[in-house]
């Protein structure tokens, strides 16, 4: 009794192993994670140092370059950034994707403490952050009121809001932009100190003396104690302004007679605005494996009651997140499953002309789908943008076998067994290739779920998923299947009209594919000529494709950097913001928008539009991004540049093309090359912005001090630094402790009094005698131009090149022309952001495509025993490939890891109709001793309906994809129409091209059942049965 034979005799087995896959699937589905990706780690460790006042070259010397030494050093790390800037050092470490990330921090940190010995007095400690890697936060929520300061809102927000989001699973930091902490801000006035005879120094003395936090312990008795507590601290504006910090026999001076005191921001470095409207935002980050789209529907769940608390005035609302984005797709998908499983019940309908036998197939996509889910929870997957594409690709696959063994057993219907005597003939004619079909299409996957790097984590759930939906649907194919057409399919007395009219209907097709497979296979050698000659079009069609790693993806906003003059504050940058929210609130398809400034640098902006729903707008993101380009390079006094974020994850965030140019050269060398190639990008049409990092534009007031004459008058040069530090440096002097929680006190000048270098020599430092001698007596200062940062990439002098694509221009384009252009000797480049991913992944899966095809070799040689008739079986594949390039040729697509992962698809696909066909004529020639041209004649014509209603399945399954619109459609759209094409154009080769090669090259298996081999394992057997 054959394995299918159990099924049909035993019917309520068939539904109960059907019943089990429903159910464990079923309930898997609501266990299953919903994600964006899969869930990979990409982290960033950040160390920062602060020493302040040093110089640039200070802070590489003996900051930077120690630690990046040592860190270096560590596992886990693909390569190190670092900056070194005024009194600021930033050292990264990008760790490798799904490096341990917790396991490297400590590494790092370890490393940190042993060269901490080696930084000059004065460095604070080092700040170790890991990160987690984007163009964004994951969310940004916005507080923004009319009446409220933005001191009082930064305080609601990080007393009452921080706390309950860094709470949050998941979340790695929720950082505040365009807040001003509150401080107590003491103004000196220059002039009033000098007349009471003050230095800066001295009134900073004062106030740590007469601003002490008190831990005077407890009384204790013989059965008794009690705390002490002693107000030796200020804790109000009145507290500081009556604070005594001088006596003597002119009086008592108070800190209120030289100075103004207000409650105030503790830095004025940052801005935000949400549509315009000044605003405090909160960015959430999430950790390596946090789940953005969990954290941003807790903290959205979180909103409501922190609005509940705030004060009146105050809007608590988010502003920004990236879940919009995923959800939106997640329905786009639902609705194309949907679509796809209406569609290829129609067309299975169409074939069959009879509702009982498209039941048959129908009832496998469900099965086969819900069965994956159980797999894809029992291998830890999740439900993603990816493993639902998968779905949707399985569509058209799971019915392929319910297909092909509903065909076989109406065709012994037609012939007229009954149902069931079709039934179990069919079955077993067609376990063999059904099993082949099944074990080719999943191995096919392996060599993607086998890769490393970006696309092996990306796409290891979508090969699997795809594998696990073939194999159920296989499983369904041999074990419900025939029972359900042994009691479904009816007899052919008893068809309907529309059955018979169909049936007439392919009896002439078949008729007149059998005359047109007479002659080419009469013409066989024109065939081979057509053959090669399609064959050898696959390299112009391969050379002519445009290149990218991914499509961009429409996800409903637009971001925008703005970057002023190296010279320009925070308020400079923030008066151009302006300009950028005109043209976004200009815009038909503005839904509102967001922007900082100030936040990495002072001279530096990031903000962004978000657009309208999809179905509610009739441009793209792609134009709107164009339009913004276009306006944007009219604001004077900033360049302003939109940018989409990136379409895959795991990049370094940033603009897309960033090209690190690095040398052992000084950074006036690379300067130079730097302008050459980026005059030569701009000259290129290529890109719609050119940026770089590098700049000899920073303005530096060098003080030159006249040492000589400081002696004679007995200025010291602590005296001269520390007056500079006091009254420009904004350092913090101690805290002081206000409704429970501690703020710093912050002593400067006012705004007004350090404008101009020439405010600098208009302070006084004291003399060892007591006299006020003011700065420019001992002092005069210079105006030069310096490096506005000295970077490094893996710890060489670097600096990069940073742009955005021009409409219409891929990253293969952009990359290609940046590798051309000439560098000196010594010279290397590296990457960054997306351009980074292109370089590093773009072959991954023309590799994994050569591979595949070795491996579908080997198990269909396996399974044919035999090393030719795999060969006729692929021979198909070059020539559907062939049809799949002609629209990336023709421009509606790129070649890029979602239509390379479509081309692999067709290796599996297109070999299915070869295994149909070489199979059946293998045992034509065994059973019925016919010649290979007679066999594989009859063979393809019996096969042309399965073959073609698989084809027809398929394509339609995938028609949704073609016409896919709204959120995540480019992706859908790539490997839909690279599938379509190339089962359109293989099929028609499969039909023509294939026997001819069989007539050529397949075993002879008369010759090889009559061999004395063949003769001698015969008798053997028989002797030993």
């Amino acid at each position: 009794m054959r394995f299918t034979d159990l099924f049909i005799r035993r019917p309520i087995l068939a539904v109960v192993v059907s019943l089990l896959i429903l159910l464990v699937g079923g309930a898997s589905l609501f266990l299953l994670q919903v994600r964006e990706y899969p869930n990979m780690e990409s982290a960033t460790i950040v160390v920062n140092t602060s020493y302040p006042g040093a110089t640039q070259e200070v802070m590489q010397g003996f900051v930077t370059t120690p630690i990046a030494q040592a860190i270096a050093t560590a596992n886990g790390i693909e390569y190190l950034t670092s900056t070194s800037t005024q009194g600021q050092s930033e050292v990264k470490a990008k760790l490798v994707l799904n490096a341990d990330a917790d396991r490297s921090m400590t590494e790092v940190l370890a490393k940190v403490q042993q060269v901490k010995y080696r930084l000059p007095t004065g460095a604070s400690d080092p700040v170790i952050t890991k990160i987690t890697d984007g163009a964004s936060a994951v969310q940004y929520v916005a507080f923004s009121s009319e009446t409220l300061s933005i001191p009082q809102i930064t305080d609601f927000a990080t007393r009452v809001a921080q706390p309950l989001i860094t709470a949050v699973p998941g979340v790695a930091s929720a950082d505040m932009g365009g807040g001003q902490t509150l401080a107590m801000r003491i103004w000196l006035d220059p002039d009033k100190l000098a007349a009471r005879g003050l230095s800066a120094g001295e009134v900073a003395a004062a106030l740590r003396a007469n601003n002490v936090q008190a831990a005077p312990g407890q009384l204790k008795g013989s059965s008794t104690a009690i705390n002490i507590t002693a107000a030796t601290d200020a804790t109000s504006v009145d507290d500081f302004r009556r604070m005594v910090i001088k006596t003597g026999t002119d009086g008592v001076v108070r800190l209120g007679d030289v100075a103004t005191i207000e409650l105030g921001g503790q830095n004025y470095n940052s801005s935000a605005t949400t549509s315009g409207r000044p605003s405090v935002f909160i960015a959430i980050s999430p950790t390596p494996d946090g789940n953005p789209l969990d954290i941003v529907s807790t903290v959205k769940g979180l909103i409501p009651d922190i609005q509940r608390v705030a004060p009146p005035g105050l809007k608590v609302f988010s502003q920004f997140d990236v879940a919009h984005f995923v959800e939106a797709s997640i329905d786009e998908v639902t609705h194309t499953l949907i679509e796809a499983v209406l569609i290829v019940v129609l067309v299975i309908f169409l074939f069959l002309g009879s509702v009982r036998a498209v039941i048959i197939p129908v009832v496998t996509i469900p099965l086969s789908l819900v069965g994956t889910a159980a797999l894809m929870l029992a291998f830890g997957f999740s439900l993603n943008l990816l493993t639902l594409l998968a779905m949707v690709l399985a569509i058209g696959l799971v019915v392929d076998d319910a297909i092909v063994v509903v065909e076989n057993i109406h065709r012994h219907i037609e012939e007229g067994l009954s149902p069931v005597q079709a039934a179990l003939v069919g079955a077993r004619e067609i376990v063999g290739p059904v099993i082949a079909m099944t074990i080719t299409l999943a191995a096919v996957y392996t060599p993607i779920g086998l890769m490393g790097g970006l696309t092996g984590a990306l796409f290891r759930e979508f090969a699997f998923t795809l594998a696990g939906s073939v194999i159920v649907s296989g499983v369904i194919a041999l074990t419900l299947s025939p029972m359900m057409s042994s009691y479904l399919l009816q007899d052919k007395a008893h068809e309907g009209k529309l059955s018979q009219r169909i049936e007439h209907t392919m009896e002439r097709m078949t008729h007149g594919y059998e005359r047109l497979l007479g002659r080419t296979l009469a013409a066989r050698g024109a065939v081979l000529i057509v053959g090669l000659a399609v064959l050898a079009g696959i390299v112009i069609l391969f050379t002519g494709a445009r290149r990218e790693l991914a499509p961009q993806e429409d996800m409903g906003y637009v971001f925008v950097q703005t970057k002023a003059p190296q010279y320009a504050n925070v308020d400079y940058t923030a008066r151009f913001a302006k300009d950028v929210q005109a043209i976004f609130a200009s815009m038909p398809e503005y839904v509102s928008s967001w922007d900082t400034a100030g936040l990495a640098s002072p001279n530096g902006g990031f903000g962004g539009i978000i657009l309208k729903e999809w179905n509610e707008r009739e441009r793209s993101a792609d134009d709107i991004q164009a339009q913004l380009n276009a306006e944007g390079a009219g604001i004077t006094g900033v360049f302003a540049t939109s940018f989409q974020p990136p379409p895959l994850p795991a990049g370094s965030g940033g603009l897309p093309v960033q090209m690190v140019i690095r040398s052992p050269d000084d950074f006036q060398t690379l300067y130079a090359t730097l302008e050459k190639i980026k005059g030569a990008a701009w000259g290129s049409r290529l890109f719609a912005f050119v940026d770089t990092d590098l700049a000899f534009d920073s303005p530096e007031a060098h003080i030159t001090v006249d040492r000589e004459k400081a002696g004679q008058m007995g200025v010291s040069m602590d005296a001269i630094a520390g007056t500079l530090a006091t009254l420009v440096g904004e350092n913090y002097v101690n805290r002081f402790n206000w409704h429970d929680r501690s703020y710093d006190v912050i002593a400067q000048v006012p705004q007004s009094r350090r404008l101009t270098p020439d405010n600098l020599g208009q302070y006084y430092v004291k003399a060892e005698s007591g006299a006020m001698v003011p700065l420019a007596t001992v002092a005069h200062v210079d105006m030069r131009p310096q490096a506005n940062r000295l970077p490094q990439f893996n710890q060489m002098n670097a600096a990069t090149i940073s742009a955005v694509l021009a409409p219409g221009v891929t990253m293969g384009e952009a990359v290609s022309f940046l590798e051309s252009q000439p560098l000196p000797p010594g010279m290397t480049v590296d990457w960054l952001s997306d351009s980074r991913q292109y370089v590093h992944e773009g072959d991954r899966l023309t590799i994994s495509f050569g591979f595949a095809l070795v491996v579908i070799f080997l198990v269909l040689a396996a399974q044919f025993e035999s090393f030719r008739d795999p060969v006729v079986i692929l021979v198909t594949v070059p020539l559907a490939v062939c049809g799949a390039l002609v629209p990336l040729y023709l421009g509606y697509a790129t070649l890029n890891i979602y239509t390379q992962i479509g081309l692999v698809t067709l290796i599996g696909l297109i070999s299915k109709h070869g295994i149909l066909m070489v199979s059946f004529a293998n045992e034509m020639q065994h059973s019925q001793g016919l010649s290979r041209i007679e066999a594989i004649r009859r063979a393809a014509a019996v096969r042309m309906r399965p073959v073609l209603m698989t084809t027809a399945a398929m394509v339609a399954g995938l028609v949704p994809l073609l016409f896919a619109n709204g959120a995540g459609a480019s992706s859908r759209f790539a490997i839909g129409i690279v599938v379509v094409m190339g089962m359109l154009i293989g099929t028609l080769f499969t039909l023509f091209v294939l026997p001819t090669i069989y007539s050529f090259i397949a075993r002879d298996h008369r010759a090889a059942a009559e061999s004395e081999r063949a003769k001698q394992l015969a008798e053997t057997e028989a002797a030993h049965a």
